[in-house]
């Protein structure tokens, strides 16, 4: 892809940029460009046996119109599709964008003079196309529209990649796989920057600890004892860090000058979750943090619900006395500890620890670190289970995004909850480890949601639970606590949420394994694969223990299958 400089051009610049291979050169003709363009072409001719110059200028200012030059008998499916695809791109309001053949002769602009002799060209194997890009991201009088032309950007590069694949497959010896290895191959180091500064930002932090209550054991205690009946007030970690500080530090990422489309696309994506992390965290404790949380996460859609609520009729409670917890946290510790072994075996540099600590209320996983209360039991099931939902999913996913030369893939990109607690309960599934009462927490963590949304007070959400749905106190407090912590925290929706996403997205032949190369959504997936087709990112190095058991196939084609959730225990 070439392009000559031009003044008050630097958008066609960008657009030249999204390409793997492009070329930018001066508007004046000299001896040694020539010599140097002759010898590009022949090294083009011997190593590729055909090759395309596509150039690429910038049509007049109130132009809405794609003009493509090009010998269309030779090269009619590559043009029509290319003809295609830019009438489609999206027209800003009170334009409509259009694109029509035209002779290169007619509309070369007249302050440049043709570099590339297309005979010469033909003789060596090469095919000259023109592209006339018509301005729309700006107006008559030159106002640009960045936001606009950061779409714009994204879907010609889709489109031009798309168009030319076909030439490349049909015409030369080049083993591309997909259009997508048409995109740009290497990392820029502005790129690299903007990732290390923006994963430090989020490492600054932990959103997860600093919106859980620090005294929710007393407030359990309290809870009982008043007879189900005003919870009391939730404390809440001191900030370590200024919000607003940070903000400041995020905005002055430039992330608008990424030309790789997809790149700037999960970065400017992750830069606003951030941004409304720090707003949720200034929250805490007010009705604003509840509707920040439904942002981030969402509602309970009708499907999900009746899902949830399936669940709780189908399976009863397991009576906590018949549990027999047989390990404490020492007991999960050492389990854990082989579990890291094992993944030893695959990574020797896997360093991941334990922490054992009294100012947790929960189990997970940060950061890729084990943290576990200490005043923890369960039994032999629910621990393999959360061996696998914990370590076989977020521990794993973390060492594998580490691993990615971008370091978001650790950190997760913007909305990577759902998936990453969707798999890591398949796993519990497929390694024969998910409980009644596992997945009925799953389905009371989603009617829980939906009564929040629907202005439940807390002694309203307990008791939906304790006595229409049949949980036990100690469990409904949890969900409950849970559900109201920060002043309405909608994240343990995503558990089930993401769980029939996946269940969807393996039902139309998506694979599982692509899918713990680190941390992002399924919305990212396409993304993912383009740059794992670049190779600007790894397939995943470590795969988790329960792909190796017997159980893992079988279960896996009946989820395949769209299994009902109830049926998984």
């Amino acid at each position: 892809m070439v392009y000559r400089k031009r003044k008050k051009d630097k958008n066609t610049l960008r657009l030249v940029k999204t390409a793997a291979s492009y070329l930018i050169l001066g508007s004046t003709e000299t001896t040694e460009i020539k010599d140097f363009l002759e010898n590009l072409l022949s090294k083009l001719a011997e190593r590729f046996r055909s090759f395309l110059v596509v150039e690429i200028h910038e049509g007049a200012l109130k132009s809405t119109e794609f003009l493509i030059s090009g010998p269309y008998k030779k090269l009619p499916v590559t043009l029509d599709a290319l003809f295609d695809g830019l009438s489609q791109i999206e027209s800003r309001y009170g334009t409509e964008l259009s694109a029509r053949f035209s002779d290169i002769a007619e509309k070369t602009p007249d302050d440049i003079i043709p570099f590339f002799n297309t005979e010469n060209l033909r003789t060596l194997g090469g095919t000259y196309i023109e592209i006339e890009v018509p301005p729309v991201y700006r107006d008559g009088t030159g106002t640009e529209f960045p936001v606009f032309f950061r779409k714009f950007r994204t879907r010609f590069a889709e489109t031009v990649q798309e168009a030319l694949f076909d030439f490349f497959r049909v015409q030369t010896n080049s083993k591309l796989a997909s259009y997508h290895a048409l995109g740009r191959r290497e990392i820029h180091e502005e790129v690299l920057e903007i990732d290390k500064k923006i994963n430090d930002i989020q490492n600054s932090y932990s959103f997860l600890l600093l919106v859980a209550p620090i005294n929710i054991s007393e407030l359990r205690t309290r809870y009982f004892d008043n007879g189900c009946r005003h919870v009391g007030t939730y404390h809440y970690r001191l900030l370590p860090v200024d919000p607003d500080i940070l903000k400041r530090k995020l905005y002055n990422l430039e992330i608008d000058r990424i030309d790789d489309p997809a790149l700037a696309y999960i970065y400017d994506e992750k830069r606003e979750e951030i941004d409304h992390e720090l707003t949720m965290l200034k929250e805490r404790g007010s009705r604003n943090f509840f509707y920040s949380s439904i942002r981030m996460y969402g509602t309970v859609s009708q499907d999900l619900l009746e899902e949830a609520e399936q669940i709780l009729n189908e399976i009863p409670e397991v009576p906590d006395a018949l549990r027999k917890p047989v390990m404490n946290v020492r007991d999960f510790e050492r389990l854990a500890e082989r579990e890291f072994d094992y993944f030893r075996k695959t990574a020797p540099d896997y360093s991941s620890k334990v922490h054992i600590r009294n100012d947790v209320n929960i189990m997970m996983v940060a950061q890729g670190e084990l943290y576990l209360p200490a005043d923890y039991n369960l039994t032999e099931m629910e621990a393999q289970a959360l061996i696998q939902h914990e370590l076989g999913t977020h521990a794993l996913t973390y060492y594998n995004g580490s691993r990615q030369p971008l370091r978001q893939m650790a950190g997760g990109l913007a909305g990577y909850d759902a998936l990453q607690e969707g798999i890591a309960v398949l796993a519990e599934y497929l390694a024969d480890a998910l409980g009644a009462n596992r997945l009925r927490t799953l389905a009371g963590r989603v009617v829980a949601g939906d009564a929040l949304s629907k202005d439940a007070t807390f002694d309203e959400m307990f008791a939906l639970l304790h006595i229409d749905h049949g949980f036990s106190k100690e469990r409904s407090f949890d969900i409950t606590s849970r559900m109201f912590q920060g002043g309405g925290f909608l994240k343990d929706i995503v558990y089930l949420k993401g769980l029939l996403a996946l269940r969807e997205h393996l039902s139309d032949g998506g694979a599982l394994e692509p899918l713990l190369a680190g941390k992002f959504a399924l919305k990212h997936l396409a993304t993912i694969e383009d740059l794992t087709e670049r190779g600007l990112l790894y397939p995943p190095k470590l795969k988790p223990r329960y792909l190796l058991s017997e159980a893992c196939n079988q279960n896996l084609w009946k989820f395949r299958e769209k299994l009902p959730l109830y049926r998984m225990v």
